[in-house]
């Protein structure tokens, strides 16, 4: 329980210069007691109290001891006279951003009193938050107290700041402050119950640092206490000490107490009067003087000792094992003896610098008490967890630890199982996030103009997983893997090529292998039939090359069907290529025969000479070196090989033989083209030149179906993927070898073998006759 003057900087100044006056006379830097020389001060809880002494105290070279955060000073020479009992701040704050973290608490709130240490926090302990990826949704300060505000203004500041912690998206609030900062987060609290102003999330964690401790104005002692149950609070280190609670036990308030702040502090806590006690003890406002501190509930007196205390207690023996070293030095060489008592004459507060930068003693708690070299104290914070109760009391519980000694990226440890949070959350962990985590299978995506811990969650792309919850972006499968449907994990690609075992491959094979069957079938009837005009005409060996060329080009379909081998890749291109190559340029052939031999029954012709078995033959055998030619180049320059394409499908990989160059199997499929087209043109040409058999009008429409099956296998190949580009040529070949064979050869054999009549000499003659 406090009283605001001691907040004052007016009484921390006249405090200070009381201490260097003579006692019970006000009379600065004037003193006549050599009994009660002053060799140090005990100084705290907050900076702004220490600084205020330290302006005064600084002309006096007086070592100034800190119980609580000391304060930030430019001087480095004042700077030699402070010997901290409170561990490094940038500890404190480290092992808050590590909480932070731990709970993975990254958007917060922080609330600050404007101190000496607000401008620490802005300028380092921020912006440090900041770059570990810590987002803040408000940064606000207290509003400042002072007479010239008044007060319907201060409750008007007070509501405008209790509206934007409570209507604040973040759970997690931070408070860095000084000890009186718990009296301005009390007020908040009251005022959000008395405006009725509701939490946006359901509660708030408080996160308070190392200054702040639990005091309260006289008026607040009825207040509830339940806003700060959960609250998580760094404090220096401290241990129960022997004999605390018996002395506590023993205090009592009496009118001749010389303490006043005890009997202030009495008078307040049991509403009653130290003076009444002995001048009138039937007053009704006078203590009974069996007033016990233990029964006050732990919101007005705390009867365990906190770290505040635990600390001026290492402050008091700090001072006293310095002035005990200082007084064995003195006696070994300047000391005055005066019977049996020694006084120390010569003594100079400076002096006592040089025993306090070498303290080193254990405590009666057993804790080791020792300054580094910057005269700050060796040790390391308690994480504390306050849990109340509904007699207004709480319970400080220690459930972790802050230590220097620990590993620079785990300074601290907390006991998660001992952790008790506010009632709101059913003892499951709260969050305190801008937006939801992003699960596996989603990625984060920053929101345009908000802070970083503001994002969107965007569903992975295919080919790509997110493992973790939040992930900045997704991670890229290996190119033997694809993605889930959920995006989460990476499967291996199944194996992706045009097999026996599949529908489309056995379908295409099967096709394939009717259709040779049907050549076959068609090559035997004009064998056997080998002797009869129809046969005959139109040169009776080019009809068989061509059927046999046809023959091969439907069993060469098969070689495209199957897992792709390094002898089947070499060889099924240039075997189609070769293949189709005579079997267009025996269709060439057999057009440029038929013209030929009309041209040389005209008289005088002189087509006779170019008519006969060798013409047809040249051009044959001219076509096929031609294209073999062509792929031996390829061949030799750069062979197609197997190849597994990881990236043409999302899901599989794909087994394909890869064409090598590409130029040269363009220059295979070109060369065909060029002896279709020369084909389709002769035979067009010749369509209508009057013969009894004369098969220029079928070649001209199988050769205007090859073509158009060839010219829509182009963008077709390029359009398809896997194993669907080899059935699309695999098609291709079947379809353009099937117009070959059914428009040549089907008119031909309903002759041979369902109309023989017509399949005669006499036949023939008479049809010659009847156009004569």
């Amino acid at each position: 329980m406090d009283n605001p003057i001691y907040f004052s900087a007016f009484w921390t100044l006249h405090a200070s210069m009381d201490l260097l006056s003579t006692p019970g006379r006000f009379i600065p830097n004037y003193k006549c007691d050599a009994q009660t020389d002053l060799v140090a001060v005990i100084a705290g809880p907050n900076s702004d109290t220490g600084k205020q002494m330290a302006d005064i105290l600084r002309f006096y070279k007086l070592p100034q001891v800190f119980y609580g955060s000391a304060p930030t000073v430019n001087d480095k020479i004042q700077g030699l006279f402070f010997y901290r009992m409170f561990p490094s701040t940038s500890l404190q704050d480290k092992g808050i951003l590590q909480l932070l973290l731990h709970f993975r608490w990254t958007w917060i709130g922080a609330l600050f009193v404007n101190s000496d240490g607000a401008q620490w926090l802005m300028q380092n302990v921020l912006p440090m938050f900041t770059q570990s990826g810590i987002c803040f949704d408000f940064i606000e300060g207290f509003p400042e107290q002072s007479f010239a505000n008044f007060v319907d203004n201060m409750l008007a500041e007070e509501i405008k700041l209790c509206r934007i912690v409570m209507k604040s998206t973040a759970t997690a609030v931070l408070l860095y402050g000084a000890s009186e900062t718990m009296i301005r987060l009390r007020i908040l609290m009251m005022i959000s119950e008395l405006q009725n102003i509701p939490s946006k999330t359901i509660g708030k964690v408080w996160i308070m640092d190392a200054q702040m401790e639990f005091t309260s104005f006289a008026f607040q002692t009825s207040w509830e206490v339940h806003s700060i149950h959960g609250a998580i609070s760094v404090a220096s280190h401290s241990k129960q000490m022997l004999g605390f609670q018996k002395f506590l036990q023993m205090k009592k308030c009496s009118a001749t107490t010389e303490d006043g702040f005890i009997r202030d502090f009495w008078e307040q806590a049991f509403g009653c009067s130290c003076f009444n006690l002995v001048a009138n003890s039937e007053a009704e406002d006078a203590c009974s003087g069996e007033e016990k501190l233990d029964s006050l509930p732990a919101s007005t007196f705390e009867t365990d000792i906190t770290s505040h205390s635990y600390s001026i207690y290492n402050a008091v023996y700090v001072v006293a094992h310095a002035l005990q070293a200082m007084q064995s030095s003195k006696r070994r060489h300047r000391a005055m003896v005066d019977g049996d008592r020694q006084k120390l004459w010569s003594h100079h507060p400076w002096q006592l610098h040089h025993f306090l930068g070498h303290i080193s003693f254990n405590n009666s708690a057993g804790d080791k008490v020792s300054l580094d070299e910057n005269g700050v104290v060796h040790a390391g914070f308690d994480i504390v967890n306050f849990v109340t109760y509904s007699n207004q009391s709480f319970h400080r519980v220690k459930v972790g630890r802050i230590d220097p000694g620990f590993h620079k990226d785990k300074i601290f440890t907390t006991f998660e199982d001992t952790l008790v949070w506010p009632s709101v959350f059913n003892q499951s962990v709260p969050l305190s996030l801008c937006n939801d985590n992003c699960s596996s299978g989603f990625r984060k995506s920053r929101r345009e103009g908000k802070p970083s811990c503001c994002y969107d969650c965007l569903p992975c792309p295919k080919g790509k997983i997110s493992n973790h919850t939040d992930m900045d972006d997704c991670i890229l499968c290996t190119e033997d893997q694809f993605s889930n449907d959920e995006h989460k994990a990476c499967i291996p690609k199944n194996i992706h090529f045009l097999s026996y075992k599949e529908p489309l491959g056995i379908s295409l094979a099967i096709v394939a292998v009717f259709f040779s069957s049907i050549t076959a079938l068609v090559f035997w009837a004009f064998i056997k039939h080998r002797d009869t005009p129809i046969v005959k005409a139109n040169n009776r060996e080019l009809t068989y090359t061509l059927l046999i060329s046809l023959l091969l080009c439907f069993l060469c379909t098969l070689l495209f069907i199957g897992q792709p081998q390094k002898v089947v890749c070499l060889f099924r291109q240039t075997a189609f290529g070769i293949i189709f190559s005579v079997a267009v340029s025996s269709v060439l052939a057999k057009t440029i025969t038929v013209v030929l031999a009309f041209l040389s029954t005209k008289p005088g012709s002189k087509m006779r000479k170019w008519m006969g078995k060798q013409l047809a033959s040249t051009i044959v055998v001219s076509c096929c070196l031609t294209q073999v030619v062509i792929c031996t180049v390829w061949l030799a320059a750069s062979p197609p090989f197997p190849h597994s394409d990881m990236n043409a499908m999302v899901e599989e990989i794909v087994l394909e033989c890869n064409e090598g160059s590409s130029a040269m199997f363009y220059c295979v499929l070109g060369f065909l083209g060029f002896l279709s087209i020369a084909a389709l043109m002769v035979a067009f040409l010749a369509r209508k030149l009057p013969d009894s058999f004369n098969e220029a009008k079928f070649i001209s429409f199988s050769m205007l179906v090859f073509c158009s099956v060839w010219v829509s296998f182009v963008p077709s190949y390029l359009s398809t993927k896997g194993k669907y580009t080899v059935a699309v040529e695999i098609f291709a070949i079947l379809a353009s070898s099937a117009g070959l064979l059914l428009f040549i050869f089907s008119p031909k054999c309903y002759i041979i073998l369902l109309k023989p009549e017509l399949n005669s000499k006499a036949h023939l003659i008479g049809k010659k006759k009847q156009r004569i």
